[in-house]
């Protein structure tokens, strides 16, 4: 029997192979330069203008005064800033402790159902999609000496807490606001790499006598752990920026015991306007989540986030 002749190849146009490679692609690269323009504006000159402002005195109506370190001699000499270093990393702790592992069981429970999974999610999101304004007004009330948590208290016979106006409290309370507010979006991401998982793995184990909760630590946390991991590092350089929520409910009080350092950046620039030292203290910080940004590029490159 005859074989079939595959048919030859189209040869490439004798041009076309001497084109340049950047031709070749000139309109791709076409699409891409108004998101790479306002990405350099919006992104890039302001880090730039950052560390070229950090070794000046700001003034807008006398001028700019090169003063070279003492911008930096300001922030190192300013117990503030060791306060707001302090707040910072307590701060990040708590998310991690408190708030960390919310999405993760919730996102495994949900897994779990066999009824009503989309409603659950719906309404596990649904905090995430609450206004600022209205999401610090409810807590508000919510904390309040005669709001609803210390009414409940009240009623079981235990002390009702100053959740605003206690030092011990007030950074606590921020953290359980705020994993109500954002924990859908993780628990999103997670749910997803959940059902991701092979059924079959888990079948197998039900075969094998494994209960529930053996089937979640031999089977699903290992299957998610790069995804954990990246989730952490990308939790800790977001909440080492945090400051809306303390600025808006409690200004860094009581006692300065909510005043974060990018708080302490946002007084410097709008409160003492004292730009020079705003940027250098942005300058540090932009070195050290540059360098979990380094981390978290290395980790995601071996493989890290795959599930």
């Amino acid at each position: 029997m005859n074989q079939p002749v595959a048919p030859n190849p189209i040869p490439l146009d004798a041009s076309y192979r001497k084109t340049p490679k950047w031709r070749k692609h000139i309109w791709g690269y076409l699409f891409l330069l108004p998101a790479a323009v306002i990405f350099i504006m919006f992104l890039w000159v302001p880090i730039v203008k950052g560390m070229f402002y950090s070794f000046y005195d700001i003034d807008f109506v006398k001028g700019n005064t090169f003063v070279g370190f003492d911008n930096y001699r300001t922030v190192f000499d300013d117990g503030d800033v060791w306060i707001a270093v302090k707040n910072t990393l307590y701060y990040m702790f708590l998310c991690i402790v408190i708030g960390f592992w919310v999405p993760i069981l919730f996102a495994i429970a949900i897994s779990e159902l066999r009824r009503f999974q989309g409603f659950v999610r719906v309404a596990a999101y649904l905090p995430n999609v609450v206004p600022a304004v209205v999401l610090y007004g409810l807590w508000r009330w919510f904390y309040d000496p005669v709001g609803p948590i210390n009414g409940f208290l009240t009623q079981t016979g235990a002390e009702s807490i100053s959740f605003l106006t206690d030092r011990a409290w007030s950074m606590i309370s921020l953290v359980l606001m705020e994993t109500w507010q954002q924990f859908g979006s993780a628990m999103l991401i997670y749910l997803a790499a959940v059902l991701s998982i092979p059924k079959d793995w888990y079948e197998a184990a039900e075969i094998d006598g494994a209960g529930i909760f053996r089937r979640i630590w031999h089977i699903t946390l290992p299957s998610i752990r790069g995804l954990i991991l990246l989730l952490f590092l990308l939790q800790l350089i977001g909440t080492s920026q945090g400051f809306q929520s303390q600025l808006a409910l409690l200004d860094g009080g009581p006692n300065k015991a909510t005043l974060t350092y990018a708080l302490l950046i946002v007084k410097y620039a709008t409160a003492k306007l004292d730009y020079g030292v705003a940027s250098a203290l942005g300058v540090l910080m932009f070195l050290v989540l540059g360098g979990l940004a380094v981390l978290q590029y290395r980790l995601n490159n071996k493989g890290g986030a795959g599930v």
